[in-house]
């Protein structure tokens, strides 16, 4: 039988998915590692015996099974040719809490920060915290045995684990837990696999001769990040082989073991008590790495809940990430590495006195120049800044990279100093300048050299610089792998690092959990090859792509997609926060998220045989959902942008493929608006008659539940032309130039005529002049040639009219950002884009602008009482500030004003019109959007400032919301 025959019985056989497509395959071939290898399928399996089935299936056909949750390791766990089995879909349930003896138990697919909410009310919360965390998943945390900024005060996940509900390599569901030795001594006796693998234990270990062994090689005991091979050297702490009272728990074997020995489907995890809520955070700024590194050993000496380090190379990215900018605001100066040390009390004066003494230890060392003290959210700000490190060196331009091979060394920390300088010795000799991204108080460094890994060159120093840290660790007698695990990339080296005699007990113990090798495969033992199977190919020639978008910020598209590093920050749950990426949280597909659009293009244009690379199926089926919110282009820490790569990946495929007449329909609404705006009644009445309006939705392929737009009796333009005269001031205090977009010029008219009213009331000077429309419906729609071509002519238009005296004010966000966004790529004179966008702003971002010069004050409004709830638009909150509208409708000084944590409302445009994408857009909107809205007492005014989100909301709650600029213009003193 062939494997595709073979893999359609099986997936008959499954109650969950079994997929073995070509997208579907590309999307798993690879992680947040630099490792790819195309797997045969992926399932999805939805119950235990899916993965009974699973087991059977690959002990039958020799094939492996590879356990994944969110896909973020970074060592290549999750990568493999076999079976990808992913839990993130199905085994996500939190199954139940004992408050009384503080544990929980779930399922390996719950997130980690969505189980810290869910335990909040009970005052309990599950320690390790990885940078990860808002992602990252529980089964995954134990296969890694992941611990985090946090491990110095609650430990690993070794040391959490209780119990895990697992099935064995011949189907078998066995439970490990604590056991005593008389326990452990009836386990030995049964006559199944669970009996043969405890008694098998106890042969490998029993010997003393054994145990001095293994204590001689391990890493040191003190360093508790410690994960080289399965972790023989806690088992021999138990009772059962020891003098130690310690129970014997076979978890301690099993975390950490990468799903190399069982699949497990049920964890039960130990957790402690919210940490103290007064807290206070030191960030000593250091001019040497030699100075940071030297400063641990003694801050550690004080109790400190955090002690992280950031080096330059990391602080110098986040300067031109927008998400992070803000939360620069504590750094001194230039520093070369800044270690955050946070601490924690009951009471604030036993929290000042922590801190005095942490502050005369500093002092008394002198390493530091500058130590900022920071409370309450700015500690959120700087560990963000921090968690965002790692993605953030995605960001270095062109083909060389922070790699990580030797980035979870960990030592003793009272060898880090002296390991630190030798290990930049080593760095030195190959005449590389390391990147330092620390868990210092750990002992553990991320260390990452920048290599091309597409030249064999740099493959070669890829291994070489490998093994002579390796070597170093060894000397130290540290753990090569301290908290991300073996993987591909390390696991050749635990031979080395731990002897072959002890590797022996490790294969012995694999064998005797898996004796056919179909748990993870080429991870622990027979590892593959740490410098095979990359994710490029090596030396071979780059594709030439041409683009009508301008990719060389990036050095072309392939780079732009290139960027994405894997760390499946997309995959961020609702309740996480942000607008990234609103189809994936609904869906929970992979090829829904920022990582699964972007890996799929690298793939398709890099391997495709196609004369257009972009020519594929697969693509269009990859950027279906994508409703183009641009919410990763802010909070993706790498930037990458996919609603731009999606409009330019829609041209090119409509190159081949056509344009349909749905795609010109809403491409050229502004024309035909133009056009039905000469008898606005007839066309109104087409609109809104039950019979015109459906035929023309059946027509269309418009979903029938939708409401059409309706055009304005005159549009604002025209309005203008009769009144603007008028309304001017005499002595206006400054000039603009509106921009009349095409969806204020027919559809919101009275929006229009609010923000002129109010802007010339506020004694703005308002000119209008004859420019066309934004594009925004063109370059959603892939249209590029007819976008370039409004680009251009706008950019003429105002290039030599605006400046900072007097700048470019839009009102709806999709439109006037686009002179900040997309004209920068379309735009054939560069240079007179870059001029108006640094002078183009939203009308919000004006007036806050104009309120914190002084020049606005709450004098100008009434003092009646208002309850506000603001939904932002994608587009502003990517490329603007949702804060600038709050401070705006805050102006008022009765008006209460607060925040939707919504992300994308779901309409999108033209998106949640088109009938195959309305369910999903309505379950976007129910994400957080709509609930909120509908709990909003009558008297709450809904703002919004997006004329989709409007829409959006009304469809969806049967409730108005109003742009803030109508309510503003309405509180005004007349």
């Amino acid at each position: 039988m062939t494997h595709s025959s073979a893999l359609k019985l099986l997936e008959k056989q499954l109650e969950g998915e079994l997929q073995f497509d070509s997208l579907s395959k590309a999307l798993y071939a690879t992680d947040a590692s630099v490792y790819r290898r195309i797997p045969m399928a992926v399932a999805f399996p939805k119950s235990i015996e899916d993965l009974k089935i699973l087991i059977a299936f690959a002990t039958k056909n020799h094939i492996g099974l590879i356990p994944r949750t969110a896909g973020t390791s970074l060592a290549g766990q999750c990568v493999g040719e076999g079976i990808v089995v992913d839990v993130s879909k199905h085994f996500t349930k939190i199954l139940s809490v004992d408050q009384e003896n503080k544990t929980v138990t779930i399922q390996p697919g719950v997130i980690r920060d969505d189980l810290n909410r869910f335990l909040k009310p009970y005052k309990l919360f599950f320690g390790p915290n990885t940078s990860t965390s808002n992602r990252c998943m529980i089964g995954g945390m134990v296969g890694n045995n992941s611990s985090g900024t946090t491990s110095i005060q609650y430990g690993v996940t070794r040391d959490k684990v209780a119990k895990l509900n697992t099935v064995l390599s011949d189907g078998s569901e066995v439970v490990f837990a604590e056991l005593s030795q008389e326990e452990f001594n009836k386990k030995k006796e049964l006559t199944t696999l669970e009996g043969s693998i405890y008694k098998n234990i106890y042969i490998e270990l029993f010997s003393e001769t054994v145990q001095k062994q293994i204590k001689d090689n391990f890493p040191k005991p003190e360093i508790h990040r410690r994960n080289t091979g399965y972790a023989i050297d806690e088992l021999i702490n138990s009772e059962v082989f020891s003098e130690h009272s310690e129970s014997f728990n076979m978890c301690k074997l099993l975390v950490g073991s990468e799903g190399t020995l069982a699949f497990t489907t049920q964890i039960t995890l130990h957790l402690d008590d919210l940490p103290p809520e007064e807290s206070v955070m030191v960030a000593a700024h250091f001019r040497t790495i030699e100075d940071c590194m030297n400063a641990v050993e003694s801050v550690m000496r004080h109790p400190l809940f955090t002690c992280e380090m950031m080096d330059k190379t990391i602080l110098d990215c986040t300067k031109n990430n927008i998400e992070q900018q803000k939360n620069r605001f504590f750094i001194v100066e230039d520093p070369e590495a800044i270690l955050m040390l946070e601490l924690r009390a009951n009471n604030k004066e036993d929290l000042e006195d922590q801190m005095q003494l942490l502050l005369r230890t500093l002092d008394d060392n002198g390493l530091s120049y500058s130590n900022a003290i920071l409370k309450g959210k700015e500690i959120d700000q700087a560990l963000e800044l921090r968690k965002a490190g790692l993605g953030l060196l995605g960001n270095i331009v062109g083909d060389k990279k922070a790699v990580a091979c030797i980035e979870d060394t960990a030592v003793a920390i009272s060898d880090l100093a002296d390991y630190i300088s030798e290990f930049t010795a080593i760095m030195k000799s190959y005449d590389q300048q390391a990147v330092y991204y620390a868990h210092a108080g750990a002992g553990e460094l991320h260390l990452r050299p920048i290599l091309d890994l597409k030249k064999s060159e740099d493959v070669v120093l890829f291994k070489k610089i490998t093994d002579d840290v390796a070597a170093l660790v060894k000397k130290y007698k540290g753990s090569m792998s301290g908290e991300h695990g073996d993987g591909i990339v390390r696991a050749a080296y635990i031979p080395f690092m731990i002897g072959e005699e002890n590797f022996q007990i490790i294969k012995n113990i694999k064998k005797i959990f898996d004796p056919h090798s179909i748990f993870n495969p080429g991870k622990i033992v027979h590892a593959y090859p740490m410098d095979q199977k990359l994710r490029y190919e090596i030396d071979r020639k780059e594709p030439e792509i041409n683009t009508i978008l301008d990719f060389s910020d990036s050095l072309g598209i392939l780079r732009a997609t290139e960027k994405c590093n894997g760390s499946g920050d997309c995959r961020k749950s609702i309740e996480a926060g942000g607008t990234m990426c609103p189809s994936y949280r609904a869906t929970k597909n992979e090829k829904d998220t920022t990582r699964g659009r972007a890996n799929a293009l690298r793939e398709f244009l890099t391997n495709s045989e196609k004369t257009n690379r972009f020519n594929n199926k697969e693509l269009k089926e990859v950027f279906d959902l994508c409703l183009s919110c641009k919410g990763c282009s802010s909070e993706c820490p790498s930037n990458v942008d996919v609603a731009t790569l999606k409009s330019e990946f829609e041209y090119q495929y409509q190159k081949e493929n056509g344009v349909s007449i749905r795609t010109k329909l809403f491409a050229y609404n502004n024309r035909l608006n133009q056009l039905g705006s000469i008898t606005p009644t007839i066309t109104n009445f087409f609109f809104k008659n039950t019979v015109t309006s459906g035929l023309m939705k059946s027509v269309f392929g418009i979903a029938k539940q939708r409401e059409l737009p309706t055009l304005s009796k005159q549009s604002l333009r025209n309005w203008c032309k009769k009144n603007l005269k008028k309304v001017q001031p005499e002595s206006p205090l400054k000039t603009l130039y509106l921009f009349i977009d095409e969806f204020t010029n027919h559809l919101d008219v009275n929006i229009g005529i609010d923000a002129i009213l109010l802007l010339t009331k506020l004694n703005y000077e308002v000119k209008i002049v004859d420019h066309k429309e934004s594009g925004r419906t063109f370059i959603s729609k892939g249209l590029l040639k007819q976008a370039q071509k409004l680009a251009n002519y706008n950019v003429t238009i105002f290039s030599d009219l605006i400046s900072q005296e007097t700048p470019l004010i839009g009102i709806e966000p999709s439109a006037i950002l686009t002179f900040r966004d997309e004209y920068l790529r379309l735009a054939s004179d560069q240079q007179k884009a870059k001029s108006v966008s640094k002078n183009t702003f939203l009308i919000d971002e004006f007036l806050a602008s104009e309120i914190e010069v002084g020049n606005i004050n709450s004098n100008h409004f009434i003092t009646e009482a208002k309850t506000i709830k603001l939904h932002g638009h994608c587009h502003q909150k990517a490329l603007s500030n949702i804060h600038n509208t709050f401070t705006l409708l805050n102006l008022p000084e009765n008006f209460k004003v607060t925040i939707i944590p919504s992300g994308c409302c779901g309409m999108a445009g033209s998106f949640g019109y088109e009938k195959e994408h309305y369910d999903i857009s309505m379950q976007v909107g129910e994400q957080t959007l709509f609930p909120t809205v509908r709990k909003a007492s009558q008297d709450t005014i809904i703002a919004a400032v997006g004329t989709s989100c409007r829409h959006q909301i009304k469809d969806g709650t049967q409730k108005n919301a109003i742009h803030p600029v109508t309510i503003i213009r309405n509180a005004l003193v007349e």
